[in-house]
């Protein structure tokens, strides 16, 4: 299974595993309801489809904003789960026991990262030269407790362990995120994420630095970045299906927004101090079909 991101276009890659965790949360209140008379499409092997718009940053810490196609793919294959990682995949191998208190989450993951590759809007920005194209593969671990305050709503604490081999940033990123979901009825759900990135020194030098050479081309002043947080952010989400019942597929909507804020050098950069702006904010609407 593939999940295509054009590389023109710059998603916050957490906005969106976060929005596709709702989706498959919602499939887990939609197995533990029950069916109506027919079958739950969510009994065995599933797939959903969905795209969407997208509005978000040109690139991290930038103050212009673009808007994108957002194509996703995840679901359910022979007991193995797999998800969209921006423009990358995640998988589940540990299956989910029907009425668990308590799943676990384990298996590897992979990514690309295109930011500052292309799409560049600001002219200063853009005289620093593009950036090469990141592929970050590691692993993703994690625990999901079901039925915290109701029958159906689950708290899912995951983290991201994924280094550079492509040879860009060269270096390591700890994503770590906290997902609270809770269904409003059997074709409504709800769901609030709070995440955070670490990277190390490798990872800040490469997109927060800037060389003699880029103070030359661009006049902004120099600049060495080192290792830390690079943000934290809060994302909102709704999923509604369309005829009112998740049990039997078909089509829903997906709404989200979320609010990051860049921290430590990730916000000290003159890339986002002088250009930019700390404050980053993403919002889509998308369609999915799930059979």
């Amino acid at each position: 299974m593939t999940y295509y991101f054009p590389p023109k276009f710059h998603i916050t890659t957490r906005a969106i595993s976060f929005a596709v965790a709702l989706c498959l949360s919602t499939t887990a209140y939609a197995q533990q309801q029950g069916p109506p008379p027919g079958e739950n499409v969510f009994d065995g092997d599933y797939v959903t489809l969905g795209a969407g718009v997208a509005v978000g940053p040109s690139y991290d810490g930038s103050d212009n904003y673009v808007l994108s196609p957002l194509p996703v793919i995840l679901g359910s294959v022979a007991g193995i789960d797999f998800e969209p990682r921006g423009p990358g995949i995640a998988l589940d191998f540990i299956p989910d026991k029907d009425g668990a208190k308590v799943d676990f989450i384990l298996g590897p993951v992979g990514r690309a990262r295109f930011d500052r590759n292309n799409s560049i809007k600001d002219d200063v920005v853009r005289s620093l030269g593009e950036l090469d194209v990141a592929v970050e593969l590691g692993a993703v671990a994690g625990v999901k407790v079901n039925r915290l305050l109701n029958p159906f709503d689950s708290l899912t604490a995951e983290v991201d362990l994924r280094w550079d081999v492509a040879g860009a940033h060269k270096g390591q990123v700890i994503s770590p995120s906290l997902t609270y979901f809770t269904p409003i009825n059997r074709g409504t759900a709800v769901s609030l994420a709070i995440s955070a990135d670490h990277v190390d020194d490798d990872y800040a030098d490469y997109y927060f630095s800037i060389s003699p050479e880029g103070t030359a081309a661009s006049g902004l002043p120099g600049f060495s970045g080192s290792g830390g947080w690079r943000s934290v952010g809060i994302s909102a989400f709704g999923a509604i299906d369309l005829d009112g019942d998740a049990t039997n597929g078909g089509f829903a909507v997906i709404l989200l927004g979320s609010y990051s804020r860049l921290l430590e050098d990730a916000k000290r950069t003159p890339i986002t101090s002088i250009r930019g702006d700390a404050d980053q904010f993403f919002a889509t609407i998308g369609v999915g079909y799930t059979f």
